[in-house]
């Protein structure tokens, strides 16, 4: 049984859907030769799969074949013409898969067989299939033949990876470039198999299968091939659904809502019927992040405010960031939840210049001023209800987990404990309770708390290191460190952690940066650097 993707593989040049540019070159290339007797012998089709690369080759070989050609249109009657219906029985169609007969001693018997005159036809037609399989032996073998090849000989080269084709192959043919197919002329083209087919297709079902191709035409008709057989003759939205695994448009529509009105609790409601329904991670978050690019495309061609484009535009950042963790990740649902939980709450936190306009008071600042900051900007939600922005909560109360301990204090076990319980007592920070007793050293000498580890537990420590300078970790352990402003964190064998502070570090140990902290519970969630 012949599949659609063979049945309705195109045999003009006509009929190559999406590759207009080099179906035009190609065209004028054999009007010019029918007019001059002259025509290159030598060509590169470079694309991703299943954009006709192979079925030009084929179509190319009966034009230049055809006993009226050498023409764009040929007969497809005469004997050239139907014979290059079956390239495998036909003499002078040689079609070769590099992946398979990539070594030197193929190429030199190529090279060998080029010299043979063609049996019927005009031109022998020699089609190398993926040829950056071959090695660079057997490309050296060929690079003679390819650049002077013998008058009755053409070479068509096909790739997916041009890249790795070398130049001195590159600069003795034309290269020829078979783009994605876009989606509205595969869905098109689908329309009319199942028009041909006798096959009803629901509306909406063609549009998802041709997306599902990316670009790829044998792909896409490969899909409805199997959509039909699913659907019993039938292309039905809901088993193109369940054969690709998409998810349904309302429940990705659900969860862009909620991400727009800060809704977590709906999130991780919609998480959970995700992994009920068994649905694939990956293809869900491939819809979730098309859904936000159509709808930053809305917002940016209704002309909204910088606000309301950078707050759609942060979001689908960070969802595009966490693609690489999805995919690695051995607990995807996790990684899902977290993302979209992180992104409902860009959108709502408070301005840092309101921060700091509220927090001081009016006149002249009675410390340094404020450090700049990026920090994400309020905005209206682009749908939904607006939730109230929370009071800033108030300062944190000291720590009661010992008396304070005295300068000079060294590593003794009450100087561990008392810092040990204080990190401790740090939410979502409870981990670095363990650092305190890991250290060789530790001293307090006002206003700096100085660890020494050995080297080999640094790897164990990222966190503290990565949070010596969080105001709430010092604001914990100033409750019994009384007068505590810094950590120095020293390895053994290694260079002091403060040779290569983080920016943010530097930010957080400004006085004035520290207060907004302190009075408005906030936490630095991104820096950016211009100029």
């Amino acid at each position: 049984m012949t599949t659609l993707a063979l049945k309705y593989r195109p045999r003009l040049l006509s009929d190559l859907v999406g590759q207009e540019g080099s179906v035009k070159a190609l065209a004028n290339a054999l009007k010019r030769a029918k007019e001059s007797g002259r025509i290159h012998q030598a060509y590169l089709f470079a694309g991703v799969r299943g954009t006709g690369k192979t079925s030009t080759a084929r179509i190319l070989a009966r034009a230049l074949n055809c006993v009226e050609g050498p023409t764009a249109t040929p007969c497809g009657l005469c004997g050239p013409c139907r014979a290059a219906e079956q390239p495998d029985q036909n003499l002078d169609i040689v079609e070769i898969d590099a992946a398979s007969r990539a070594s030197v001693a193929d190429a030199r018997a190529l090279r060998e067989q080029v010299q043979t005159r063609p049996a019927f036809c005009r031109y022998r037609v020699y089609i190398i299939d993926e040829v950056h399989m071959l090695s660079t032996e057997a490309f050296n073998a060929l690079l003679k033949v390819i650049e002077e090849p013998p008058p009755h000989a053409i070479f068509v080269l096909a790739t997916t990876e041009l890249q790795d084709v070398p130049d001195t192959i590159k600069s003795r043919v034309q290269i020829f470039p078979f783009r994605l197919i876009p989606v509205g002329l595969i869905e098109g083209r689908l329309k009319h198999v199942c028009e041909q087919e006798g096959v009803e297709a629901e509306s909406g079902s063609l549009r998802l299968v041709a997306e599902a191709g990316q670009g790829s035409m044998r792909d896409a008709l490969t899909i409805l091939d199997r959509v039909i057989a699913a659907g019993d003759g039938r292309v039905l939205e809901e088993s193109v659904r369940e054969q690709l695994g998409i998810v349904s448009a309302h429940l990705v529509q659900g969860v862009m809502s909620a991400l727009a009105i800060g809704d977590s609790a709906a999130l991780v409601e919609a998480c959970r019927e995700l992994n009920e329904q068994g649905a694939d991670w990956a293809t869900f978050w491939r819809e979730l992040v098309l859904a936000f690019r159509d709808r930053l495309e809305q917002e940016a061609r209704a002309a909204r405010g910088p606000q309301d484009l950078l707050r759609w535009a942060r979001m689908l950042h960070l969802l595009l960031s966490r693609e690489r963790d999805l995919r690695d990740s051995s607990l995807p649902r996790v990684v899902v939840e977290l993302a979209l939980v992180t992104a409902s709450q860009l959108p709502h936190l408070t301005p840092l210049d309101a921060l700091v306009s509220g927090a001081r008071p009016s006149g002249p600042p009675a410390g340094p001023p404020p450090v700049p900051s990026r920090a994400p900007q309020a905005a209206p939600a682009p749908e939904g209800p607006r939730r109230p922005t929370p009071a800033a909560p108030q300062a944190q109360a000291p720590l009661r987990v010992r008396a304070p301990m005295p300068p000079g204090a060294s590593a003794s076990p009450e100087l561990r404990m008392a810092c040990s319980e204080a990190l401790r007592a740090i939410p979502g920070l409870r981990a670095l309770g363990t650092a305190p007793q890991m250290a060789s050293e530790l001293r307090w000498e006002p206003p700096v708390l100085r660890f020494r580890f050995p080297g080999n537990v640094r790897q164990t420590l990222q966190d503290l290191e990565r949070e010596q300078a969080n105001p709430h970790v010092l604001a914990a352990l100033a409750a019994v460190l009384p007068g505590l402003r810094e950590l120095e964190i020293r390895f053994e064998g290694g260079t002091e952690t403060a040779q290569t502070e983080r920016p943010e570090d530097r930010l957080r140990r400004e006085p004035g940066f520290q207060e907004l902290l302190r009075l408005s519970g906030g936490e630095v969630l991104e820096i950016r650097h211009e100029g």
